[in-house]
C-alpha cells in the first residue's frame, strides 16, 4: 500500500522548513551582512547611532548566518610570503650565549679569557685564552646540549659544538634545523591567522605551501597592502638592560654582547643595550590598550609566571637603573626602576594614538612573528570583478535549472513538475547547509552547484523510469508507485555513495577551490538524495490521496 507515515510526514516538512530558513538571509544578503557586522561591534563595546541602526536591519529571532563569498566572488588580497627560517637559528644562538659563558666562568682558571668573537648569524664563536683549556671547553659546551622535540629527530641533540684552535663553534644540529623550521612555521600559520582574526575578517584563507611558504587569501579587503600591514609587522618585543646612551649609530658599544638601538620619539639619540633580553614578547600572556597616569594612550601588559619571575628578579635587583622597552628594533620607553615589580605586570608608555596603541595591543596579544616574511606576490582583486564572477556564476545557474526543469517537465508530465518542485527545495537545502556551517563558496563551488543540479534529477529519472516498467506489468498505479521507489533505490544510492565518496577524497587531498567544489558537491549528493527519496514521494503520495486516479501517465 502507497502510504507514509505521520511522523515522517512531519519530519520531512520540519527538515524543510529548518533547511529554507537558514538559507533565508543569503536573499537579503547585504542586509544580513550589515546586521552581523554591527552586533560583532557591538560585542566589542563600540556603540553608535549607525552601528545600531545597521543592527536593526534584521530581525534578531531569524537565523542570520551567511554563505561566506571567496576571493574570487568578493574581492580582496592574495598574498604568497617567505618565512626567513634563518633569523630564528640567529636568534636561538644570541640566546644561548649567556649559557655558554655561565658554564665557562665555572671553570675559568682553566681557560683564561672568554671572549665574544664575530660570526656567522647561525653559528656561535667563543675565544678562550688558553688553547689547553680547549678540550674541557667542549666537554662543558656539549653538556648544554638538550635532546631534539620532533619524531624525526629522535635521539639526537640540539647543537654540534666543534673547536678550531682557540675557538668553541657552536652551531644547532641538522636535525634541531628541521625540527626548527617545522615548528617556526606552524608558529608563523598560528600567529597570521590570529592578528587577521583579530580585524574581523571572514573566512580568510591561510595555508602553508612548500618548505618556507605561506599563502594568504583575505577575501573584502580594499588592498593587499592592508593585509600586509597587519601580518608583515613583526611586532617583537623585548626589555633589555641599558648600558648607556650615545648620539651615533656609529659609536662603540664596546662590546659584542652590546648593540646600539634608535629611541622612537627621541631624535638623534641611541641607545647602547645589553643583547640578551631580560624578557620577550612570547612570555607576554595579555596586552591592552589603557591610559596612563596623565590621560595617555599606553597599553598594559601581563606576562606568564616564568616571565612574572624574571620580570619580578631582575627589577628588585637593579632599583635605579634604566630599563629599555624595545618594540621592533626601536626603543620605545626606557624608564628608572623604581622599586621592585612583583606579578609580572606593567604598563608601555610613549607617543602614541589611540589607534596606535590599539594596534600594538592587537599586534602584540597575537605574538610576534619568530621570523620575518618576505612577499614574493601580491595581488589585489577588486570587487567588480568579483561581481562580474558572480553574476556569471548566477546566469549559469539560472541556465541550467531552467533547462533542467523544462526537461523534466517535457519528459514526466505532471510527475516532473513534482521532481521541479524538489529541485528548487534541493537548492535551497544546498545553500542552507552551507549557511550552517558557514562554508565558503567559490567560483569551483558554484560549478558544484551547478553539476549538483544536473545530478539531482538523475535519481527522479531512475524513479520515475521504474514506474513506467511497473505500469507495464499491469499493476495498479498505487502498486507501480511503489515498486518503483523501492526497486530504484539501490541504484540510486550506489551512483551517489561514489560520487560522494569522490566528493571527500577531493576535500581530503585537495586545497582552495577543490575543496569548495568538493564541499558544494557532497552537500548537493546528500540533499539530492534526500529529495529525491523523501520529497517528491511525499508530493507524489499526497497527490495520490487527493486524486485516487485509476490510471497515471509518467
Amino acid at each position: 500500500m502507497l502510504q507514509i507515515d505521520l511522523w515522517k510526514r512531519v519530519a520531512i516538512w520540519l527538515t524543510i522548513a529548518a533547511g529554507l530558513l537558514l538559507a533565508l538571509p543569503n536573499g537579503f544578503y547585504t542586509r544580513v551582512e550589515a546586521h552581523n557586522d554591527a552586533n560583532t561591534q557591538i560585542e566589542l563595546g563600540i556603540t553608535n547611532a549607525q552601528v545600531e541602526a545597521d543592527a536593526s536591519l534584521w530581525p534578531s529571532f531569524l537565523p542570520s548566518g551567511l554563505v561566506n563569498l571567496g576571493l574570487d566572488l568578493r574581492g580582496g588580497a592574495h598574498l604568497l610570503a617567505e618565512v626567513k627560517v634563518e633569523d630564528v637559528y640567529a636568534a636561538r644562538m644570541t640566546a644561548t650565549w649567556p649559557e655558554v659563558v655561565d658554564v665557562l666562568r665555572s671553570e675559568r682558571a682553566t681557560f683564561g679569557t672568554i671572549r665574544l668573537q664575530d660570526s656567522a648569524p647561525d653559528e656561535l664563536v667563543v675565544r678562550i685564552g688558553e688553547e689547553a683549556g680547549v678540550p674541557r671547553a667542549l666537554e662543558l659546551v656539549r653538556g648544554l646540549a638538550r635532546p631534539v622535540v620532533s619524531l624525526t629527530g629522535a635521539g639526537a641533540s640540539d647543537i654540534d659544538v666543534r673547536a678550531e684552535g682557540n675557538n668553541i663553534i657552536v652551531t644547532l644540529s641538522e636535525a634541531e634545523r628541521l625540527a626548527t623550521d617545522e615548528r617556526t612555521m606552524q608558529q608563523s600559520l598560528e600567529i597570521i591567522r590570529r592578528r587577521i582574526d583579530e580585524v574581523g575578517t571572514r573566512e580568510p584563507t591561510i595555508q602553508r605551501q612548500g618548505a618556507q611558504r605561506i599563502l594568504v587569501q583575505v577575501p573584502g579587503v580594499g588592498s593587499a597592502q592592508e593585509v600586509k600591514d597587519i601580518i608583515g609587522t613583526t611586532a617583537q618585543l623585548t626589555f633589555q638592560p641599558v648600558v648607556g646612551r650615545t648620539g651615533s649609530a656609529d659609536a662603540d658599544a664596546g662590546s659584542s654582547a652590546n648593540e646600539i638601538i634608535p629611541s622612537l620619539d627621541e631624535e638623534g639619540v641611541f641607545y647602547i643595550l645589553e643583547r640578551t633580553p631580560v624578557v620577550t614578547g612570547e612570555e607576554l600572556v595579555d596586552a591592552q590598550p589603557a591610559f596612563d597616569q596623565n590621560g595617555r594612550p599606553a597599553v598594559n601588559f601581563r606576562f606568564n609566571p616564568t616571565g612574572a619571575r624574571k620580570f619580578g628578579d631582575y627589577t628588585a635587583e637593579n632599583i635605579g637603573s634604566p630599563f629599555a622597552i624595545v618594540l621592533d628594533d626601536e626603543v620605545i620607553s626606557a624608564p628608572t626602576i623604581q622599586s621592585h615589580i612583583p606579578g609580572g605586570s606593567g604598563i608601555i608608555t610613549g607617543n602614541f594614538s589611540v589607534e596606535e596603541s590599539t594596534s600594538l595591543a592587537v599586534l602584540l596579544r597575537a605574538g610576534a612573528l619568530p621570523a620575518e616574511l618576505t612577499f614574493l606576490e601580491e595581488r589585489t582583486i577588486g570587487p567588480e570583478l568579483g561581481q562580474d564572477s558572480i553574476d556569471a556564476g548566477r546566469i549559469a545557474c539560472l541556465v541550467a535549472f531552467a533547462a533542467v526543469l523544462f526537461f523534466m517537465f517535457l519528459s514526466y508530465g505532471l510527475f516532473g513538475l513534482f521532481a521541479n518542485v524538489a529541485l528548487i527545495i534541493n537548492v535551497g537545502l544546498i545553500f542552507g547547509l552551507l549557511s550552517l556551517i558557514g562554508a565558503t563558496l567559490t567560483l569551483p563551488g558554484i560549478a558544484g552547484i551547478v553539476l549538483t543540479i544536473g545530478m539531482a534529477v538523475d535519481a527522479n529519472v531512475l524513479i520515475f523510469e521504474r514506474i513506467r516498467e511497473e505500469l507495464k506489468t499491469a499493476k495498479g498505479p498505487a502498486r507501480a508507485i511503489e515498486l518503483g521507489y523501492e526497486k530504484a533505490l539501490s541504484a540510486i544510492l550506489d551512483a551517489n555513495i561514489t560520487t560522494f565518496i569522490t566528493a571527500v577524497i577531493l576535500f581530503a587531498m585537495g586545497s582552495g577551490p577543490v575543496r569548495g567544489f568538493a564541499i558544494t558537491l557532497g552537500l548537493g549528493i546528500l540533499t539530492s538524495v534526500f529529495t529525491a527519496i523523501f520529497v517528491t514521494r511525499l508530493l507524489v503520495v499526497i497527490w495520490f490521496e487527493r486524486r485516487r486516479p485509476k490510471t497515471i501517465e509518467v
